[in-house]
């Protein structure tokens, strides 16, 4: 791995003749768009799911991982989404890289053409997973919420909320 100007470079081979390149949509895009390779489509599920290859594989550097999510226009406009919520690349995984798409019944013949078109169908970065070593100790620190779990900050009112930058 190395950078040029503040970007980091991934190696990569094609596993198909023509896949198209990930690629950022706009300066300010803050993942790059993956596209499905027409030759590496698997449906799956009784026409609710398929599988999309890129038709590449790629070299993740040692303690960063690929996150894939879902593209927000596909989900909005058409109940697309990644059939597993959030994709993960591990940095040794060789193999050809692949999304699980899922659709209800009344769209997937759109998700095929989509995902047959050149169209992106996905989105990803990269980010830090750095290893961990797990600390057993008798008592964690103390914070304001505390144990508090799932809503429990809901009823905190906007203007008490903690702002920072």
């Amino acid at each position: 791995m190395f950078s040029t100007r503040n970007k980091m470079v991934i190696n990569f081979v094609k596993v198909t003749p023509y896949p198209v390149m990930p690629a950022y949509a706009t300066d300010g895009s803050g993942c790059f768009d993956l596209f499905a390779n027409s030759s590496r489509l698997i449906s799956i599920g009784g026409k609710e799911a398929l599988i999309c290859g890129l038709g590449i594989a790629v070299e993740i550097p040692q303690d960063w991982v690929m996150e894939i999510y879902s593209r927000s226009g596909l989900g909005f406009k058409y109940n697309i989404v990644l059939a597993n919520g959030t994709g993960i690349i591990d940095s040794d995984y060789r193999g050809e890289v692949q999304v699980a798409l899922v659709a209800d019944s009344s769209v997937f013949q759109h998700l095929v053409e989509l995902a047959s078109s050149g169209k992106a169908i996905a989105q990803a970065k990269l980010a830090f997973a750095p290893k961990v070593i797990f600390n057993e100790v008798d008592k964690l620190s103390d914070t304001a919420r505390g144990i508090g779990g799932f809503g429990s900050t809901d009823d905190i009112d906007p203007v008490d909320r903690i702002q920072h930058g």
